[in-house]
């Protein structure tokens, strides 16, 4: 039955589309002017060693979201943050790591001594990005996921003693989305960062080695007296070698059982960071307006989106150039193509570069609570992580067919590249800004690319592995899309 409202909903959309009076050499033109050279160098420059890694709250990122709205303002857009601004404001308190960051494996001798294993920064462990400054030595507890769970008969603290010890846990909870919402919403508040930290710290641990990567994040809670680093699975290893235990079964059987596997190794680890925290600090989004020339219509919004901020420095700078300068290049691209070729559009269109993604998405949140334009009138077309590959995919396509036929119609018409799409049950702790809005009930498409090497939360996201052939095509589809969407006589709800 839905597959048949689908087909009938695309024939309808077809029919109304076919019968718009759309200059389509115009189109073509202004779809022609998007260049990838231009989309690379505005990926360049947010990575350039000026902004510092774009952690919201820095000047880093302030600076890069001055030169945004320079931007903006250039190429004719109406600023839309507050007061007549460019930008919406939020508290956001923020850490910054430095680079005298270690972490050590105590290995004991045979003579009774013990020599210090040093762990290679990147590749077998990352600094907490909201770690507490200092040293902490202990012995390490295996503590599963690190969750207290009452009403679900459920604690990997049961039985242990981890009281000036350092704990080491596993990321998410052992019943995951994948179970569906009925199995995993009661596990879903604790299967957060923050929870997990929080937790450890009311037990009394003094530090954590989270088995998380190794990347960096910094969307966590904070403590000063708790110290803790992101590791992989090379220190894991070495944790649980001589125990006689094995990590991986472990793992399996608490996801099975839903029985907690705690015990103490009996290993001994040493962190150190290096951290400054800013609890005070203010960040925020950078939004500009191409407001409709129908006066009804234009009452109705597409918002074009993707988060400007990325990690900032643990302790190297974090470029971030696929996460997320990638989608800020492509919102540029499509926001440049329709103001300076003046591109008629009946609906308003947004653009909205978001702060802190990266710190609990807490930009989006700030606009969901306070939007520009009604929320009941808006759709969102989401960009994370779309400067890599030559595939182009979304998530939540088959939620909205109404939005993906604009999509899916402009590739087959203009691009022709692979286009992927699924049904997003968005059960998971909100990761991405598209994530939040699909809860507040604004229809939202969340584009990525794929295809080629990527490197998440590291350093090593840098300009170097970014293709922007697919950056242009992808700009150029959502150009065209937008251009259909923002000119329908259709409903895009």
């Amino acid at each position: 039955m839905k597959k048949g409202l689908f087909i009938l909903s695309v024939f309808v959309l077809a029919v109304t589309i076919n019968g718009q009076d759309i200059n389509e050499d115009a189109l073509l033109n202004a779809m022609h002017s998007i260049s990838s050279h231009d989309l690379l160098e505005y990926v360049k420059i947010q990575c350039d060693d000026k902004y510092q890694g774009r952690l919201t709250g820095t000047k880093g990122y302030q600076d890069c979201a001055e030169w945004l709205a320079g931007e903006f303002a250039e190429w004719g857009l109406a600023p839309a943050g507050e007061n007549g601004s460019w930008y919406q404001w939020f508290k956001v308190p923020y850490t910054l790591v430095h680079p005298d960051c270690a972490l050590s494996l105590h290995v004991p001798l045979k003579n009774g001594g013990t020599i210090l294993k040093q762990y290679k920064y990147i590749t077998e462990y990352m600094p907490g990005s909201t770690s507490g400054n200092g040293e902490v030595t202990g012995e390490v507890v295996y503590a599963g996921y690190g969750i207290t769970a009452p009403d679900l008969d459920y604690d990997d603290y049961a039985g242990i003693d981890v009281k000036g010890k350092i704990i080491l846990i596993e990321r998410e909870a052992p019943v995951t989305p994948g179970a569906g919402a009925e199995k995993f919403n009661p596990w879903y508040q604790y299967s957060f960062h923050q929870a997990k930290l929080e937790n450890a710290v009311r037990h009394g641990a003094s530090g954590m080695v989270y088995n998380y990567g190794p990347i960096s994040n910094p969307n966590n809670a904070y403590n000063e007296k708790f110290i803790y680093v992101h590791i992989g699975d090379s220190v894991v290893r070495d944790i649980f070698s001589g125990t006689g235990i094995n990590h991986l079964e472990t793992v399996r059987k608490i996801n099975e059982t839903l029985k907690p596997q705690s015990f103490n190794t009996k290993k001994v680890v040493t962190i150190k960071m290096s951290t400054e925290h800013f609890p005070d600090g203010i960040g925020c989004n950078i939004i500009g307006l191409i407001k409709g020339s129908d006066p009804e219509l234009s009452k109705e919004v597409i918002i074009v989106g993707g988060h400007l901020d990325h990690l900032g420095k643990c302790y190297d700078i974090m470029p971030g150039a696929n996460d997320n300068a990638s989608a800020v290049a492509v919102l540029m691209g499509v926001a440049k193509a329709l103001a300076q070729n003046k591109i008629p559009l009946k609906r308003s269109v947004l653009f909205i570069a978001f702060g802190s993604e990266e710190q609990a998405i807490m930009g989006s949140k700030a606009y969901i609570d306070h939007p520009a334009l009604p929320l009941g009138k808006s759709i969102l077309l989401n960009m994370d992580g779309v400067g890599i590959g030559h595939s182009i995919g979304a998530n939540a396509g088959m939620n909205f067919p109404i939005l993906w036929y604009y999509i899916e119609d402009a590739n087959n018409k203009y691009i022709h590249r692979q286009l992927t799409t699924n049904y997003f049950a968005n059960l998971g702790r909100s990761r991405l800004d598209a994530a939040r809005f699909l809860r507040a009930g604004v229809p939202s498409l969340s584009f990525y690319t794929y295809g080629s090497i990527n490197y998440y939360h590291i350093p090593l996201d840098n300009i170097e592995i970014i293709k922007p052939e697919i950056m242009e095509d992808l700009c150029q589809l959502l150009f065209v899309a937008v251009v259909r969407m923002a000119n329908s006589e259709n409903s895009l709800r």
